[in-house]
């Protein structure tokens, strides 16, 4: 596990998510082929992302269950990063909405990202995602009643921080936040 920090009150990742990485020569289209070695939550993370492996949902969610939630006093509700592909189910929101059966809190999908611009995986420097995902997030507000409370942001990827940056930015402008906690399954 590693702790993260940025513009939010507390973050963890639970691991890596790529342990080595080999290249092993180009297939027959001449595209570079790699021996990829991940983690075991960052395999899980992998094969619910890019294989549709359904079952890693509830997988991740009992490892942020088990690992992250005790590290935290209090979560009022929990947010999902919103997704930056369009899918009939989207793998983070998923890990979120098991997260929240296991611990019992409500799961808003307060977040919004807007459709277009560059791919974050396209961009090199943290700067340049910031200004990728300035405009792009906006909050959605589905909760009616009074207070505020403490919130858990979960993504599946941490990389330089500038999603999670750019969602607490947001998060922090809706009156129903008080802290703001992130969960990130992998770190690159």
């Amino acid at each position: 596990m590693k702790e993260l920090h940025g513009d939010w009150d507390a973050g963890w990742a639970l691991d890596k998510h790529v342990l080595s990485s080999t290249y092993v020569g180009d297939n027959e289209w001449g595209r570079p082929q790699f021996d990829t070695q991940r983690s075991e939550v960052g395999e899980a993370s992998f094969q619910l992302k890019y294989r549709s492996d359904w079952a890693q949902v509830q997988v991740l969610a009992q490892a942020l269950a088990a690992n992250i939630l005790p590290k935290i006093s209090s979560v009022g509700f929990i947010v999902p990063m919103p997704a930056s592909k369009v899918r009939d189910r989207q793998p983070v929101t998923e890990v979120a909405r098991a997260l929240g059966m296991l611990v019992q809190k409500p799961v808003f999908e307060s977040l919004a990202k807007a459709p277009g611009g560059p791919s974050l995986k396209d961009l090199q420097t943290k700067q340049e995602k910031l200004d990728a995902l300035a405009q792009r997030l906006s909050i959605v507000k589905h909760i009616t009643n009074e207070g505020r409370w403490d919130v858990l942001l979960v993504d599946d990827l941490y990389d330089s921080g500038a999603s999670m940056e750019t969602a607490c930015a947001a998060l922090r402008g809706y009156e129903k936040v008080n802290k703001i906690y992130v969960a990130a399954l992998t770190w690159k």
